[in-house]
């Protein structure tokens, strides 16, 4: 594909398309151990809920965080599961589904696609730099000392084509380190933890960055998407390490052509956390809800936005459609999609 990718971006080509991206929360629950779809119970009602809400997005291509699960010996994947989902509760969808490595836990990244409009190919790199689920080496401390590291779940690396096999854009979905520590510790430990979690995250985004080099080097678009667990503006941590996870993706600005731009406006600091944002989380110490915008879509600069938005109904009170969907948008998981229309 990619001397293909080489031919055709000499053509003119036009594709606008509608996008999103959804952390599904631990999807892999709504499935039984033979992969089939609950149809019963509080799993039943979960994936009703979510499927109401796919079907309302209208969607060419949704990114999918949490999704279900793929074993390594492939008895059971990540993108079978969500096209049989499909079947159950979405009937009459045009949905193909994508996966690409699995993770060393739980908690798949895949996406499905309209196949009758575009096609996505699993299309990881494989001449210029390791492919993401192999350990990495990188400098997160500027101390000139590269540290290894290594995804947890691997960046779903994509490409999508139009029918006519010209090329869109790359994509990655990543579902990268949370900052969040879940053990019984004491404040030392908890700040050493801490400091270790944002130092693994900025690896992982220094990583995705690098590929992101690579596609722009080419001159291919790219969009990145997914829960990043980290927003805008600097905290604590970052203040210390002069660094924060998101404009690590964003780009360098001695390279401006380069440079990715998110779909949403820039987000406002209140007193209840970030405005607008795609989920909460409640400080360990306090005890507080805090807003936080940590789900993103991310775009180079030959695509153009059209729209975007998070699909959160406390905030979007004059969207009829997200207003309709208020209860399952609240039940379905703890994240809202971001969502976005783009063409190049």
């Amino acid at each position: 594909m990619v001397t293909s990718f080489t031919v055709l971006l000499q053509k003119p080509f036009f594709m606008k398309l509608r996008l999103a991206v959804y952390n599904m929360e631990w999807m892999r629950n709504l499935f039984e151990t033979d992969g089939s779809p609950i149809t019963t119970g509080k799993e039943g009602k979960k994936s009703r809920s979510l499927a109401a809400i796919v079907q309302a997005l209208q969607v060419d291509f949704l990114g999918v965080v949490e999704g279900p699960n793929t074993l390594v010996s492939g008895a059971k994947t990540s993108s079978g599961q969500l096209v049989d989902w499909a079947d159950v509760f979405l009937p009459g969808h045009t949905y193909s589904a994508v996966h690409g490595f699995p993770s060393s836990g739980q908690q798949e990244l895949a996406a499905l696609y309209d196949h009758s409009k575009i096609k996505v190919l699993f299309t990881p790199e494989t001449r210029d730099g390791e492919r993401f689920n192999q350990p990495f080496l990188m400098d997160t401390t500027n101390r000139m000392i590269k540290e290894q590291y290594k995804h947890y779940r691997p960046p779903l690396e994509l490409s999508i084509l139009g029918m006519d096999d010209q090329l869109f854009s790359r994509v990655i979905i990543a579902h990268t380190k949370s900052k969040g520590i879940f053990d019984k510790v004491d404040y030392a430990r908890f700040e050493q933890l801490s400091q270790r979690d944002r130092l693994r995250l900025f690896g992982e985004c220094m990583h995705i960055r690098e590929r992101c080099d690579q596609y722009l080097a080419k001159g291919q678009d790219v969009i990145v998407m997914g829960d990043i667990n980290d927003g805008f503006e600097l905290d604590f941590y970052e203040n210390r390490f002069s660094k924060s996870a998101v404009e690590l993706l964003l780009g360098d600005t001695w390279t401006p052509e380069w440079i990715l731009r998110s779909v949403l406006p820039k987000p406002k600091l209140n007193a209840y956390g970030w405005s607008p944002y795609s989920g909460k989380y409640r400080d360990r110490i306090t005890g507080d809800e805090f807003n936080v915008l940590i789900d993103h879509i991310l775009v180079s600069k030959g695509i153009n936005i059209l729209k975007g938005q998070v699909w959160n109904p406390f905030l979007e009170k004059d969207d009829p459609v997200i207003q309709v969907l208020k209860n399952d948008l609240y039940q379905a998981s703890d994240h809202y999609p971001i969502f976005t229309e783009l063409e190049n």
